[in-house]
């Protein structure tokens, strides 16, 4: 991966393979948060009174059932809709309260977002599907986009479109999107939702090592088995969280099978 600030591979202390030390980034905050869908007999209280820490440079994974709150959780992290009620800070941000027409300069600043059917423009190649992101955030340069889509193996698939891609090179191309503004926190949903075991592992290497660049990762997903490569994994039901757990050794995705 390029687009890291100090280079290395931390460690969750900050510390880096090559001695030096990375800026653990990201990280958040959540104090009763609530949203809720519907008014009156309709309404459905997506998230519930949610409390929740999690850790600048932390890879964490959230688990539940459909329906549980988990894709709620991750839209409001990344600034995508607001919480109805409660405290919530992101990235340094404090975010409560704040009306949607003020939270897209956070999303622009802050949070890449990847998606598990990839959401590429159709009429784009590989190239300007990213080109385009940076353009519109004013974040990020035309210039460093070839190197950032060699960094995740399509450094010969520049100028195919997404027609022309495999499931996997979809994503990766989402992933590469997502990155090339340099967000402080990565919000992955069911990112290998639609991939088979291999090409899902190699997306997953890819998260992981965007996050041992010091990037915080929070990865939605109904697969229990990936939890195995996280530092905290989160388990929801009913727009709660039911039980959180601390992973003091997470596995390298090379072990991780389902």
């Amino acid at each position: 991966m390029t687009h890291t600030r100090t280079g290395g591979v931390p460690d969750r202390t900050g510390s880096a393979s090559g001695g030096a030390r990375a800026v653990l980034r990201g990280g958040a905050r959540l104090r009763g948060l609530s949203k809720t869908y519907g008014s009156g007999e309709a309404a459905v209280s997506a998230l519930d009174g949610v409390d929740l820490d999690l850790e600048a440079g932390e890879l964490a994974v959230v688990l539940g059932p459909s329906g549980s709150g988990k894709t709620t959780l991750l839209n409001v992290l990344g600034g995508i809709e607001p919480a109805d009620g409660g405290s919530l800070e992101v990235a340094g941000v404090d975010l409560t309260g704040r009306r949607p027409s003020r939270l897209a300069g956070f999303r622009r600043d802050h949070v890449g977002f990847v998606f598990q059917f990839f959401n590429l423009v159709p009429t784009l190649t590989a190239r300007e599907n990213v080109e385009v992101m940076a353009e519109l955030t004013g974040r990020g340069a035309r210039s460093d986009v070839t190197g950032l889509l060699e960094s995740v193996g399509l450094g010969d698939r520049l100028d195919h479109f997404p027609a022309q891609l495999s499931g996997g090179q979809q994503q990766r191309v989402a992933l590469a999107r997502a990155l090339v503004t340099d967000p402080d926190l990565l919000l992955a949903d069911e990112p290998t939702g639609a991939l088979d075991v291999s090409t899902g592992k190699a997306v997953l290497r890819l998260l992981q090592e965007t996050n041992r660049e010091g990037r915080g990762v929070l990865m939605v997903t109904h697969n229990a088995a990936v939890a195995r490569m996280a530092h905290r994994v989160v388990h929801m039901r009913d727009g709660r969280i039911e039980s959180v757990e601390r992973n003091a050794r997470p596995a390298d995705v090379r072990d991780v099978d389902w």
